[in-house]
């Protein structure tokens, strides 16, 4: 039986005698799928997470989902899960993406929608304690980083880098990750961006946490404002992350007491996830045949090529970049 049909088993079985609708909603980079239930008698709906226990474990989305929504985040409420054949019945939280309202505005307009995620993204962090998230340790960083010259260089560009160049890149590559693992620690969403910022009641709704971790401050900060998926101009972003930054203090959370240590902290971070991110998406097409994120990939370059450009330390990958494709930024790609 294929698994659109186990799952409309799995909800006729837990919702006997009900009319029911089952309606694709979404679906994300992973093997995860998620189906709108909609309900005839009373109007109400569900989302059907879809994770294929082979490729998927929906333990961490239960237990990070308890956790985030006990620290005040708005989540999804895990109503009903059966881990054997990989489906969660999940709170709706609607149909509408902070990227859907976003593309269609000007920063006055997303100010306050922006000042409602980084209050959610601050709540998550106040919440933090070590012990209880995996470490966003060395190892990982790095595992992330390695994304870059296996599947963008040596797979999208189909090119081999010499022992000189690879030796330079892994030189910038522990660079950034001495700033990223000097950075104080907190609960790390990992995606939080527009795509998986929910427009709702309250504001933001958050999905796609099942891969959060206790690590860098600035991690979540460099998704939500470098976002892959939207650009603003940089001055709306800075304001942003100032304000951020004064309300963490008043808070409590543990930023660096200097604006400018903990801007270069957020730079260095969103090089690391840029780097990986690039690396992501050219796997996403080569391996899995998603060629949707390809379009992306110009403005994560970009934002990459701005903070290497900037600081003496990340200089040797700008000559890399440019030497990879001097026209991406401009051009985007063909394929």
């Amino acid at each position: 039986m294929d698994r659109l049909s186990l799952l409309r088993n799995w909800v006729a079985t837990r919702h006997p005698g009900r009319p029911l609708d089952i309606a694709p909603a979404s679906a994300d980079a992973s093997f995860r799928r998620y189906f709108r239930v909609r309900f005839a008698d009373d109007g109400s709906s569900r989302i059907i997470m879809d994770a294929p226990p082979e490729h998927e474990d929906c333990r961490p989305f239960i237990r990070i989902a308890e956790l985030f929504g006990a620290a005040g985040a708005h989540v999804p409420v895990v109503h009903a899960h059966d881990l054997e054949q990989g489906f969660l019945e999940l709170s709706d939280l609607g149909g509408s993406t902070y990227l859907s309202q976003l593309s269609t505005t000007d920063p006055v307009s997303a100010a306050p929608l922006y000042a409602e995620a980084l209050g959610a993204l601050a709540a998550i962090q106040r919440a933090s304690q070590p012990g209880i998230l995996p470490d966003y340790d060395h190892a990982l960083l790095l595992r992330e980083l390695e994304l870059f010259p296996v599947w963008y260089i040596g797979r999208h560009k189909a090119i081999t880098l010499s022992d000189a160049e690879t030796a330079q890149l892994y030189e910038v590559f522990e660079r950034i990750l001495a700033v990223n693992l000097a950075e104080p620690k907190v609960f790390v969403h990992r995606d939080y961006h527009s795509r998986n910022l929910m427009l709702s009641s309250p504001n933001p709704g958050v999905l796609d946490f099942q891969d959060a971790v206790y690590g860098p401050l600035t991690y979540d900060l460099a998704s939500l404002l470098k976002d892959a998926y939207i650009e603003w101009e940089e001055d709306f972003t800075l304001d942003l992350l100032a304000r951020y930054w004064d309300a963490a203090r008043a808070i409590g959370l543990p930023v660096r007491e200097s604006f400018a240590d903990f801007h270069r902290d957020y730079e260095f971070m969103g090089a690391q996830r840029h780097i990986k991110v690039l690396g992501i998406f050219a796997r996403l097409y080569h391996r899995d045949g998603k060629d949707g994120y390809l379009k992306d990939m110009p403005l994560v370059m970009k934002y990459l090529r701005k903070t290497c450009q900037r600081y003496d330390e990340l200089r040797p990958l700008a000559r890399l970049l440019e030497r990879l494709d001097p026209q991406e930024t401009q051009s985007g790609y063909s394929f």
